[in-house]
């Protein structure tokens, strides 16, 4: 079997901590490990940290290059102005161009793969921005047309595909996410007291974690928290970094009657999200919508009972492991949140379920299947 030269954009996974950024890195690490065939180019703005580059030094058939110009400009050119620019010019020759990132740049000769991770801007547009919601309203179709084939990140987001924008059934693949080795059940007290201490963290709380956008359900999760007696005994912990529209999110907080019991404390440092996800009693996921949902199972793959809503793609990425209920319905929160509080019995099913489950999701068998898109591909 030839090799193919892979040019892929790896900007979400060096500028973005969470999300995309998340994803791509997870994927794409695992990739250079198991593949030493192929030859891939990772390109990236001048404003990313390389720093994040360096895990690829031991993989000699791993390079990368740097566009000219700041992504921003980079957009405009290729997605306002419709630059003919192809994405050779300054990878070199490629077999296969893949974008991790919902739009696709012009290619001269390769083929190209596109990764669309969710639909959220048509299925709950009340959580973006307008004017973003409005970009991806022009770009994404227009991308999703050019692509050669589609990732999605869950059967969810592919039936999404199918329904919103009748994307051929045969011209999407299903490439889901991993949870690293270091999300497991910590043998390591001190490193977990580190961390408490670190972010200020109280001795038992439920944990919630994303971007603080409306998207995330933050101001229902707060509403419910502060309507169970849960609160009497546990602290609400949210952690993430500012997003869009997060304003509700510290209204709600401030308007609480237990407002003194629920702590933001800002973006975690990658490194220190296992030691958090251990130190929670209770993850509590009730987003609106997710095209995957990573932290449900890092935090299951650290043995933390979860609670999180039944739609989109996390009835499929939870499975039987994680107390379901609607993200609007607020009195079914509540009570699963005091459920896991109380029932000693119950809680040890969701953590020995969640164990299981977590192992089902594993980085190498994702990248495994990437390499066998882009094989078919090539």
């Amino acid at each position: 079997m030839s090799s193919l030269h892979i040019g892929l954009d790896y900007t979400a996974a060096l500028k973005q901590g969470g999300g995309i950024g998340r994803y791509t890195r997870g994927l794409v690490t695992a990739l250079a490990r198991i593949d030493r065939q192929n030859h891939y180019t990772l390109l990236h703005p001048p404003e990313a940290p390389p720093t994040g580059l360096n895990d690829f030094k031991a993989y000699p058939n791993f390079s990368w290059r740097r566009y000219p110009l700041s992504e921003r400009v980079m957009t405009i050119g290729w997605h306002r102005l419709d630059l003919p620019v192809p994405v050779e010019w300054f990878s070199g020759p490629l077999d296969l161009f893949h974008s991790p990132n919902f739009i696709l740049p012009p290619t001269r000769r390769a083929r190209t793969l596109l990764t669309v991770h969710d639909l959220s801007f048509i299925r709950h547009p009340h959580g973006a921005v307008e004017s973003l919601r409005r970009w991806l309203m022009r770009v994404v179709p227009r991308s999703l047309a050019r692509a050669d084939h589609v990732l999605a990140d869950s059967y969810n987001t592919k039936q999404d595909l199918l329904d919103l924008y009748n994307v051929e059934p045969a011209r999407i693949s299903v490439v889901g996410a991993g949870v690293e080795p270091r999300f497991r059940p910590s043998d390591d007290p001190a490193h977990l007291q580190e961390v408490r201490h670190k972010y200020h963290l109280p001795e038992k709380f439920i944990l919630s974690l994303g971007t603080l956008e409306p998207r995330k359900n933050f101001e229902g999760l707060i509403r419910a928290y502060s309507n169970s007696p849960v609160r009497e005994t546990h602290h609400l912990v949210i952690a993430g970094g500012r997003g869009w529209l997060y304003e509700p999110i510290f209204a709600a907080a401030k308007a609480s009657v237990a407002a003194g019991r629920i702590h933001f404390i800002g973006f975690v440092a990658d490194d220190d999200l296992p030691a958090l996800y251990n130190l929670a009693d209770i993850f509590a996921y009730p987003s609106y919508y997710e095209g995957f949902g990573i932290p449900v199972i890092e935090a299951m793959a650290c043995g933390t009972p979860v609670v999180c809503a039944d739609n989109s793609s996390l009835p499929e990425v939870a499975g039987a492991a994680a107390l379901l209920v609607p993200a609007t319905d607020l009195p079914a929160l509540a009570e699963a949140l005091q459920r896991l509080a109380d029932d000693q019995a119950l809680r040890q099913r969701c953590v020995e379920t969640g164990l299981r489950q977590a192992r089902q999701f594993d980085w190498s068998t994702a990248a495994q299947r990437l390499l066998e898109v882009y094989r078919q591909l090539g």
